[in-house]
Order: structure tokens, then C-alpha cells, then sequence
């Protein structure tokens, strides 16, 4: 089943004072320089799913200059038409409805309506550390497992207090290991589960990525991704016991599935460290289609495709091949920012997929092919 979005309108979001845009049921690309607000634009398509931006995940710093409130509204057809709204206004909750009915968790909401995005900042997953990739992880297993992110929830709570126990026995001079017990039985528990969850997901995933990356990059680089979890080799519940005396010095936990990391590799070796640019973004761009393939098969529901400048920095045959695979039929609608007309007609001159080109100037024009 396709997800369509069909209208959009942006009120006091970010750069855009009052902006509304039709969409096509295929690909979409939205045209302009840097800063023209083009990005913006999927940051609201996203809002839209997450409930919260992809860019910038503080609501407050969404908000036009000089307004108090913004507002984001989307039409949509999933088998029926819907119409999802986000309204935003300082020093109040954030209000989230579907089909003028008001949300009472947002997490009910996140799942339903499938997002996923390629974008220059996904480059974090790779330079940055462990707790990026595990975001990553945690975030394409809860769209579709919502006991997952329940048992996520209370597994974090759990580590903050015993996190908060260990600086206050250690500020004080005291010890209670009675009480401290019943946190590390709590945190054995639930991350056995989250540990069992993120190694089947992994065996799932990991032949979906080689199979994108290998389609990618003609087969030129042998990429790889690992689950690395320290509960693969030793028992939570006797490590914290044993690293107790660790602990109390650091006021922090230093076991458990909260140090969990997927390793990155191609040819054998840390794609960080030795990975060419092009070759990076080619690692980035398999791992958010495989995260599509994976939402896809789980949910039946073809997520929307938001490619924010992707066709920058990696080469014209690597290009041509991304875009003769995402005009398949596997795909639903596509959304794609460049800065380059130029560029784009020349991709887009190799798909027979319907397409429409908006734009980004100081009216917003839309021209259509």
C-alpha cells in the first residue's frame, strides 16, 4: 500500500511565514540554493511523522523568527484520505491531531505514517559515537514494535536511578545494596529483552543493507555492519554486581545495553577512518534504503522518501543507478531537494515516473513536467 501526501501547508515554520504546496503521487523535487528553505520544507514532511524534527528536534527553534507559534498541516491518503495537523506555540505542550482528533501520547501516533530520510547529516551515524547508531537502531525497530519502545522507556528510567543511587551512595558515604539490587534485577530484565530485539532485527537488516550496497557502489565495495552488545559475551545482572566499585567512582553505569554500537566497515575496515567520501555517502544512502525495505516489509506501507541533497558528492554513475532504483516500483512518492535545475533535469530524464519540480524562489513557483 502506497502512503500519499497530497498537501502541505507551513505556517510561521522555520523560514516559511505561510507556504502551501500540491504534491504528485510519484516524484517531487523542490529546487533552490542554499537557505532558500527547500530543506525546511522535508523537515515538515517529517514533522509530520516523528512528531518532531529530523534538523532540529527543539520545537522552539522551529518557530519563524519574531513569532511565538508555528503550525504544519498535511493531507494525505492512506486508502482514505487523512489530515494531520502540528501546532506548536511557546510555553504550551504540543498539539498533535489526526483528523481534527487530538493525540493523548504522541507516541500513538509515531509507525502510522512512515518517513524515512537521506540527508548530508546522516553523516553523524558514522563520525559520531556509539549513542547516534543506537538512536538509529532504537528508532527503525519502535515504528514497528511499540513494546520495544515501551521496554526502551522503562529500561532508561531504570538506569537513571541507578545512575542517581550510585552518586548519592558515593556523595554520602554509604551503601545500600538491598535497594541498588532492585535495580540491577529491573536492568537485567528489560535489556535481555532489548538485547534479544536488536540482534533479531540485526540478522533482518544487515542482509537488506549488503544487498543496497553492493547494488550501489556495482559491487566496487564490500561493506558490513555488526551489532557489538557486551551482553553477547557476559550476564548483566553479575557484571554489575561485579563492576560495582567502577560505578560508584563514575556515578554512571558502564554495562549494559545503553553501550551498545553497529559497526561500520567496508573492505574490512572502519568505514570512519578509511571510507573515501563518496564511499561514506554510499554507506549512508544503503542504510536508509534498507531502512525503507525493512519498513516496507514489515508494515506493508511504503514509507514517503525524503532525499535531501543527495546527489551531491558521489559520482555521475552512481547517481544514475540511485535514481533508476528508487523509480521502481518498490518505491512510493519521492521527495528530492537540489540546488542544481540543471542537475535534476538530467536525472530525471531517465525515469518514465510522473514528476514535478517547485521552485524555491521569492514567490514559490511551481513548474510542472
Amino acid at each position: 500500500m502506497d502512503l500519499l501526501l497530497q498537501k502541505l501547508h507551513l505556517f510561521n515554520f522555520k523560514n516559511h511565514k505561510d507556504l502551501s504546496l500540491e504534491f504528485c503521487q510519484e516524484i517531487n523535487c523542490i529546487v533552490g540554493s542554499n537557505g532558500s528553505g527547500k530543506t525546511n520544507i522535508l523537515e515538515s514532511i517529517y514533522y509530520l511523522s516523528f512528531c518532531k524534527g529530523y534538523f532540529n528536534p527543539q520545537d522552539s527553534q522551529n518557530i519563524h523568527h519574531g513569532d511565538d507559534h508555528f503550525s504544519i498541516r498535511g493531507e494525505f491518503v492512506k486508502d482514505v484520505p487523512v489530515k494531520l495537523t502540528c501546532a506548536v506555540q511557546l510555553g504550551q505542550r504540543k498539539r498533535f491531531k489526526k483528523d481534527d482528533k487530538e493525540y493523548e501520547r504522541l507516541a500513538d501516533h509515531v509507525g502510522g505514517f512512515p518517513v524515512v530520510i537521506i540527508s548530508p547529516y546522516d553523516v553523524d551515524l558514522i563520525r559520531e559515537g556509539s549513542e547516534a547508531r543506537r538512536k538509529f537502531m532504537d528508532m527503525v525497530i519502535s515504528l514497528d514494535d511499540k513494546e520495544y519502545l515501551l521496554t526502551l522507556i522503562d529500561y532508561n528510567r531504570a538506569l537513571a536511578q541507578r545512575n542517581n543511587l550510585l552518586k548519592f551512595f558515593w556523595e554520602n558515604r554509604t551503601m545500600d545494596k538491598e535497594q541498588l539490587s532492585i535495580w540491577n534485577i529491573q536492568l537485567s530484565d528489560l535489556g535481555r529483552k532489548i538485547y534479544n530485539r536488536r540482534k533479531a532485527f540485526f540478522e533482518d537488516f544487515r542482509t537488506i543493507f549488503k544487498e543496497y550496497q553492493s547494488a550501489i557502489s556495482k559491487g566496487k565495495d564490500r561493506a558490513d555492519i555488526r551489532y557489538r552488545s557486551q551482553l553477547r559475551d557476559e550476564d548483566m545482572l553479575s557484571a554489575l554486581d561485579r563492576g560495582l566499585d567502577r560505578d560508584m567512582a563514575r556515578h554512571h553505569t558502564l554495562f549494559g545495553i545503553h553501550k551498545d554500537d553497529m559497526e561500520m566497515v567496508v573492505d574490512g575496515h572502519p568505514v570512519k577512518k578509511f571510507g573515501s567520501q563518496g564511499q561514506q555517502k554510499t554507506f549512508l544512502i544503503a542504510l536508509k534504503l534498507a531502512q525503507f525495505q525493512f519498513i516496507k516489509n514489515r508494515s506493508g506501507l511504503k514509507p514517503l522518501l525524503l532525499l535531501d541533497d543527495v546527489f551531491d558528492k558521489i559520482d555521475d554513475e552512481r547517481v544514475e543507478y540511485m535514481i533508476e532504483l528508487v523509480s521502481k516500483d518498490i518505491f512510493g512518492q519521492i521527495f528530492i531537494t537540489d540546488t542544481s535545475r540543471d542537475r535534476l533535469d538530467k536525472v530525471l530524464a531517465s525515469t518514465d515516473k510522473d514528476y514535478r519540480i517547485i521552485e524555491m524562489t521569492e514567490s514559490t513557483q511551481e513548474v510542472e513536467a
